[in-house]
């Protein structure tokens, strides 16, 4: 009988594809598969002339690209060389999960469904695009998708004798056993840190600690939106950076949220541990120490601030001891409760913490080791550089918009990062920020006979500070800036630097202040302004336009 096992490899920006992944891996092994679930950059591609069965979960980004860690992937799978039977013993599906508002819809996960057959592969099923745009979401199309897909593969592989689908009340294996060290045991000197590769380029597995050395308020007090200016000490990081380029920060949980969870769990926060995988091969999460706190893994990895997604509901509903709070996890995890799950978490946006309230006999009895599957990890958040190494060497700084907004729930909704960042001060000693740049998608000319005009509403302006303040210490002119906000009092970001750079000769500004008049002004009626402007430096001086918002 042929081997029972599926790869499942996944291309993952936001993490809904991974979490879509993850499902197709619980359902492999409930149907007593071998099944690996990876990342595709973290698979080694020259491998996939063995794999017999292989299920892909694509998301589709920016203007129909690959997620970041599918590039490396993506660039091997594309090489001319590769001979047309390359493939010939796969047998695959490809999910793609896009948004139909988007004109490149779902086209990473259509391309690769076309390459695969190029390459000799035999798909069992149509490939599947999810849309963000249906009303159940995505899940819409993969629910029946996946039906079909295990009906098809079933036929192909049946089951054992003697075996059954393992129901899907019942939890499976945990991915990592969690020892826990005595009560007694000593603390590692000098904190939980994680060990710096030297010499090596900070990333997402080995961020930089930078040091917070200012954070200043830039709109005034009396104004609704909190905008800071943050400065970054990258001293001895060997980062380097341009113009255009992009921080990654790794945000963390409020100490409060940290000892609400911990009281909720009913786990000692002090309490050391070490992660063991059930299974060989099986990576460890790279950002935790081992050995590591509960404190640590609650603070700096589980996102117990995030809106849960459908299969959080699936695994708590099995380790719920209260039966009336089961049959509601359950009704929240099926395909006909999405509407009530959507009423109930995405659009108010409840976060993980808030349902484990709304469920504390579940929340009571989550054993410690399935933590790591039930909650997905705090991914980083990407901020446009708003400085340049010319103008400040060995510093980042960022505009840091403070998220808060009001939905039906009594508590206002905060952004993790920008809440966290914005409670950092340098009064509080060596404060850290872990961060690693990554490269942008703007690239400003060479050519200093080059103009460029910048539209930057908000905090859209960030990236184009970085590039005025790289373009002014060269000595390059042609500075063209379209900046708008609410009022010149209160929210107009680095006033006094963009008068002093009109007043050298190196910029030209227009503003749009929107409420500082009866009736209303925005950047684009200053663009229609300045259309014979414009149109002579892009025509006559073939000038660069750069857009943010």
């Amino acid at each position: 009988m042929a081997e029972r096992k599926v790869l499942v490899l996944f291309g993952s920006q936001t993490g809904t594809a991974e979490d879509t992944a993850e499902r197709i891996g619980r359902e492999a092994k409930r149907r007593h598969f071998q099944c690996r679930v990876e990342a595709l950059d973290s698979y080694d591609v020259a491998n996939l002339i063995h794999e017999p069965l292989v299920v892909f979960v694509c998301a589709t980004t920016g203007q129909g690209d690959p997620p970041d860690n599918m590039k490396m992937f993506w660039r091997f799978l594309f090489r001319k060389s590769l001979a047309p039977s390359s493939l010939c013993q796969l047998d695959y599906a490809v999910l793609g999960l896009g948004d139909s508002s988007y004109p490149k819809f779902n086209f990473i996960a259509k391309k690769l469904h076309k390459r695969l057959l190029q390459l000799g592969g035999n798909p069992l099923l149509p490939v599947a695009l999810g849309d963000d745009q249906h009303d159940l979401g995505p899940d819409a199309v993969i629910d029946p998708w996946l039906l079909a897909l295990w009906d098809r593969i079933l036929a192909l592989y049946p089951l054992p004798p003697g075996l059954e689908i393992i129901s899907a009340d019942v939890w499976l294996p945990p991915k990592y056993i969690l020892h826990f060290l005595p009560e007694d045991s000593p603390h590692p000197e000098g904190g939980l840190q994680l060990p710096a590769a030297p010499g090596a380029v900070p990333s997402q597995q080995c961020p930089f600690g930078a040091r917070v050395v200012a954070n200043q308020r830039l709109t005034a007090e009396a104004h609704f939106q909190d905008v800071r200016l943050m400065e970054l000490d990258i001293s001895s990081s060997g980062i380097r950076y341009s113009a255009g380029d992009v921080v990654m920060i790794q945000p963390q949980n409020c100490p409060e949220d940290v000892q609400q969870f911990c009281q909720l769990l009913h786990l000692d926060p002090d309490r050391l541990f070490v992660l063991e995988p059930t299974e060989p091969g099986t990576a460890l999460p790279a950002l935790l120490p081992q050995p590591c706190s509960i404190r640590h893994l609650v603070t700096h990895y589980l996102d117990i601030c995030c809106v849960p997604r459908r299969s959080f509901f699936q695994l708590l509903a099995c380790c719920s001891p209260s039966p009336l709070e089961r049959d509601k996890l359950q009704e929240l995890s099926s395909a006909q409760g999405q509407e009530q799950l959507h009423s109930y978490c995405t659009r108010p946006r409840r976060t993980t913490l808030e349902v484990l309230w709304d469920f504390p006999h579940s929340s009571s009895a989550v054993p410690p080791e399935y933590l790591l599957e039930l909650i997905p990890p705090i991914r980083p958040r990407a901020f446009s550089i708003a400085s340049s190494m010319l103008a400040h060497p060995d510093r980042i700084q960022i505009l840091v918009a403070v998220v808060r907004y009001k939905t039906q729930l009594s508590k206002p909704r905060r952004g993790l990062c920008s809440s966290w960042l914005a409670s950092l001060s340098p009064e509080q000693g060596d404060v850290q920020v872990p961060l690693w740049v990554k490269k942008g998608g703007m690239k400003f000319p060479a050519d200093p006979d080059t103009p460029v005009i910048m539209i930057g509403p908000g905090t859209g302006v960030a990236p184009f500070r970085a590039a005025i303040q790289e373009r002014v210490a060269q000595g390059k002119r042609g500075n063209y800036l379209f900046f708008g906000c609410r009022h010149r009092s209160k929210d107009f970001y680095c006033q006094a630097e963009w008068e002093e750079l009109v007043a050298k000769g190196f910029l030209t500004l227009f503003t749009a202040f929107s409420r500082d008049q009866e009736e209303k002004v925005y950047v684009q009626q200053r663009i229609r302004e300045q259309g014979r402007l414009l149109w002579e430096l892009l025509s006559s001086r073939s000038a660069h336009l750069y857009l943010a918002g």
